[in-house]
C-alpha cells in the first residue's frame, strides 16, 4: 500500500526540461510499483490516428515502443494499427479476453493552456481520450501519460490538424523511451535476487 502524496499528483513536465527522462522514470517506476508482488501483464494501449498531426502522438509511441521488441508488454495502437475512436471499445474488449488481470498504461494527447504546451503529464486513473473534441469514450487505463500537444478550447479539430509534427515526434520520442526503461527497470527489480546472475 502506498502512503498518498505527492507521488499521488499528476507530474507535468516540459520535453525540454534537461531531466524529463529522469523524471518521468521515476514518476512511472513508482507508479508501476504495485505490479512486482502481482502476476499482473502489462499493456500499452497509445491512442490516436495518423489521420491528424496532433493526433499523432499515440500511434508514434506505439511504433517506437514495437521496435524494442520487448516481451515485458503487449502494444496496442501504432502507425500500422491504430487504436482511435472507431475501434477503442473493441480493442478494449479483445485486451480483457485475451490478457489475465491487464495492468492498463493508456497513452494520447491532449490540449491544454498555452503555457503548458509540450509538457508531457503521467499519473495514476485513466486517460479520458475524446475529452478535448467533446467526444464521449471510454476510459482507458490504471495510469496514463498524455502529450499536450497544442491549445484546447476553440476549433479544437482544427488545432490538432495544424500541431507541428517536430513536437509530436520529439515528444513521442521522450514518452516511448521513458516508458521503455521505467517498464524494464520495474521488471528487474521484481525478479527474485537468486534468479540473477
Amino acid at each position: 500500500m502506498r502512503l498518498a502524496g505527492m507521488k499521488d499528483t499528476p507530474l507535468k513536465v516540459p520535453y525540454t526540461e534537461l531531466n524529463v527522462n529522469t523524471l518521468l522514470i521515476n514518476r512511472l517506476t513508482y507508479l508501476m510499483s504495485s505490479l512486482s508482488n502481482e502476476q499482473q501483464r502489462l499493456v500499452v494501449v497509445c491512442i490516436g490516428t495518423d489521420r491528424s498531426t496532433g493526433d499523432a502522438l499515440g500511434p508514434l509511441v506505439g511504433t517506437y515502443l514495437s521496435k524494442y521488441r520487448s516481451p515485458y508488454f503487449e502494444i496496442f495502437g501504432t502507425l500500422d494499427e491504430p487504436v482511435h475512436a472507431m475501434n477503442l471499445d473493441d480493442t478494449l474488449i479483445e485486451i480483457n479476453k485475451q490478457i489475465r488481470k491487464p495492468f492498463v498504461i493508456g497513452i494520447d494527447a491532449c490540449l491544454g493552456q498555452v503555457s503548458s504546451v509540450g509538457c508531457i503529464q503521467v499519473g495514476s486513473g485513466p486517460v479520458r481520450p475524446g475529452a478535448g473534441v467533446n467526444k464521449d469514450l471510454p476510459p482507458v487505463g490504471d495510469i496514463h501519460m498524455t502529450g499536450i500537444v497544442n491549445v484546447g478550447g476553440f476549433m479544437e479539430y482544427f488545432v490538432l490538424q495544424n500541431t507541428r509534427l517536430q513536437l509530436v515526434i520529439r515528444m513521442s520520442e521522450i514518452i516511448a523511451q521513458s516508458l521503455f526503461t521505467a517498464i524494464a527497470k520495474n521488471v528487474h527489480q521484481s525478479t527474485p535476487a537468486a534468479t540473477q546472475e
